[in-house]
């Protein structure tokens, strides 16, 4: 039997049309199908009014579906104007002010439409003055005709155009000024041509410094001479045409005489002042030969092909007595002198190693032999060269051989009594027996040796005087280079410690090189030994420029008159009077005296006049060994032997 149809089944037919107008993918003739299934009853009758509710129900339901959907894209698409809007606002304001210059033109005739501040500011024309207008109404003619060639170029290829670092000749910024430039083609949905858009990037100061950087890469910051690296790139050059050509030429190897006293009597920025005027003087004297400063004091000058010597030597001459003139600079007279070493190409080297060793070591004879010289490399120099960098390997080994020795020197109050003895360095070398120490002790300092050997001595002296009954003070050197390099204060606090010889006992000696450079940390560290109790003694007074002055910065217990003024006392009466004044000067500061020197009892008795306070010298007793002066420390030779 036929379902009777009832209220749930209405409701059913509702909810299905329904379903069906919301667009559940039924198509119209199965929907209406289906109301027409739910308006029919069991006998088959249809309910033509329930058929009529059905369809407008569902219709009713589809029409506002519809409404909402159509809604729904209407806010959609507002929402999406909206964010276009918002979009073209702020790509106008990045346009507006990205920090380069951007430009849009009209392809067909080049008609610009767009340009942003950086733009307006770079041109120098206010945007109202260029919108709508062509190249032609806007530029010069010679410029407008490159622009608009440029823009028939791009528009034709339709390539983009790109031009590095080349000058352009418009604008306010333009003159003189390093662009990169930018240009390219936009085309419609059709392909044809429709904006020209370009940026110009302002390269000047990214170029400029390019170019500072490369030329510091070459020059030296001071002088403004091609540096090092140039100089041998130079060098190089010319051995390979030298070669080529079979030419000879020379090679000038200079370094300024005095010129560290500059820096330490008047300060760096004076010697700074005085090296540029220094290096000024040499180009201008130079006749256009190649001049570098290869660093510190030092220069290179190559010369002219198939040069003479005579013509060299004439040089190397003429720039030695202009150098050797008083410069004045800042309203400081500063004198300073120009050694010259001189070697040829090929006579005396084949290679630049060779070539520039040898014209170093005539350098190195010209300032042995006093300065303000001038000297041709000689075959003998090559053999003194090799013998100084022998010198220089071996010098590595004599602390590790136990090469060094230990002199002591006896110092003494003017009437005789022996107050102590100053430790002096002595080297013997296993071949070439005892050599000098101003041969030595200038190498080790050249290759910082002399920290490990200044140590050394210093542990040995107070080693040596802690074993003295008779409690005589010990002096020792300290090289500045002691100072400057590793932990001094520390080294020598741990020696004493180590020896258990008492504070007071040991006296550093120091020239005035220790308070050269970094005065402020020199004085600290001297400051800090004294307070240990050690005693600080300033040795060569009156030989340097700045001793008075050291005076009144640090409380010296010792002055040591150099040897050079007692050797002359005799002999100039200059030399007197430099000791007298030193020895006044001495008093009224309330500073003991040591003149070194002393080997006369007529220089003796002068120092005694003069109320000098101490001597040291062969009168009172030639450096030696210890063993030599065991009475004076209270040492028995029977003590000595079983000790």
């Amino acid at each position: 039997m036929p379902r009777e149809r009832g209220d749930a089944d209405q409701g059913y037919c509702q909810a299905r049309g329904l379903h069906a107008a919301w667009g559940d993918g039924v198509s119209i003739h199965r929907l209406f199908a289906e109301q027409l299934r739910c308006a029919t009853d069991a006998a088959g009758r249809v309910d033509v009014l329930k058929l009529g509710e059905l369809v407008s129900a569902a219709y009713d339901a589809s029409d506002r579906d519809r409404q909402r959907m159509t809604d729904a894209r209407a806010h959609t698409h507002d929402e999406v104007k909206l964010d276009l809007l918002r979009t073209q606002e702020f790509l106008d304001t990045i346009v507006e002010n990205i920090p380069i210059a951007v430009f849009a033109k009209c392809a067909k005739d080049s008609r610009y439409i767009l340009l942003n501040r950086a733009g307006e500011d770079y041109y120098g024309i206010p945007r109202e003055q260029m919108l709508g207008r062509t190249p032609e109404e806007i530029f010069p003619a010679d410029v407008a005709r490159v622009v608009k060639e440029q823009d028939r170029r791009v528009v034709a290829s339709g390539m983009p155009m790109f031009l590095e670092e080349h000058l352009l000749d418009i604008g306010v910024k333009g003159h003189d000024r390093v662009v990169n430039s930018r240009k390219m083609l936009i085309t419609d949905d059709d392909g044809d041509p429709q904006y020209l858009v370009g940026v110009i990037e302002d390269v000047n100061e990214r170029v400029n410094t390019q170019e500072r950087i490369s030329h510091l890469a070459h020059h030296d910051a001071l002088t403004d001479l091609p540096n090092r690296s140039a100089f041998n790139a130079v060098l190089g050059e010319r051995l390979g045409r030298a070669q080529e050509a079979a030419t000879s030429f020379a090679v000038l190897s200079l370094d300024l005489d005095r010129f560290k006293e500059v820096n330490d009597v008047f300060g760096h920025p004076v010697g700074d002042l005085l090296m540029r005027a220094a290096a000024d003087r040499l180009a201008e004297e130079a006749d256009g030969a190649f001049v570098a400063r290869i660093g510190g004091d030092e220069f290179m000058i190559l010369m002219p092909d198939d040069i003479s010597r005579d013509d060299v030597l004439a040089l190397a001459e003429r720039l030695v007595e202009t150098i050797g003139q008083e410069l004045e600079v800042d309203d400081y007279l500063s004198h300073v002198g120009l050694s010259v070493g001189i070697a040829f190409y090929p006579d005396d080297g084949v290679n630049a190693a060779t070539l520039l060793a040898n014209a170093d070591s005539a350098l190195y004879r010209a300032k042995r032999e006093g300065r303000g010289r001038v000297r041709f490399f000689e075959s003998e120099m090559d053999q003194e060269l090799r013998d100084r960098r022998l010198l220089q390997h071996d010098l590595r080994q004599a602390l590790e051989q136990n090469q060094f020795l230990v002199y002591f020197q006896p110092q003494a109050r003017v009437d005789g009594e022996v107050i102590g003895f100053e430790a002096l360095l002595r080297w013997n070398h296993p071949t070439r027996g005892f050599v000098l120490p101003d041969q030595f002790i200038p190498l080790a300092e050249e290759n910082g040796l002399i920290v490990q050997i200044g140590e050394w001595v210093l542990r040995e002296a107070c080693r040596e005087a802690a074993s003295w009954p008779r409690p005589l003070q010990v002096a020792v050197n300290l090289s500045p280079i002691q100072f400057q390099a590793g932990d001094l204060e520390r080294s020598i606090h741990q020696i004493l410690l180590e020896t258990g010889l008492t504070p007071t006992r040991l006296e550093v000696e120091i020239t005035e090189g220790v308070l050269i450079g970094d005065f402020t940390r020199a004085l600290n560290l001297l400051r800090r030994l004294k307070a240990l109790g050690i005693r600080i003694a300033m040795d060569d007074f009156g030989t340097g420029y700045s001793s008075l002055s050291y005076l009144q910065s640090f409380p010296f217990d010792k002055i040591k008159i150099d040897r050079s003024f007692i050797s002359n006392l005799e002999a100039t009466p200059q030399s007197a009077e430099i000791v007298r004044a030193v020895l006044s000067l001495a008093h009224a500061l309330h500073i003991p005296v040591i003149a070194e020197g002393v080997e006369t009892e007529a220089q003796r008795a002068f120092l005694a006049r003069e109320a000098c306070e101490e001597m040291q010298g062969y009168l009172v007793g030639r450096p030696a060994l210890i063993e030599r002066y065991l009475d004076l420390v209270g040492v028995t030779v029977e003590r000595r032997l079983y000790a």
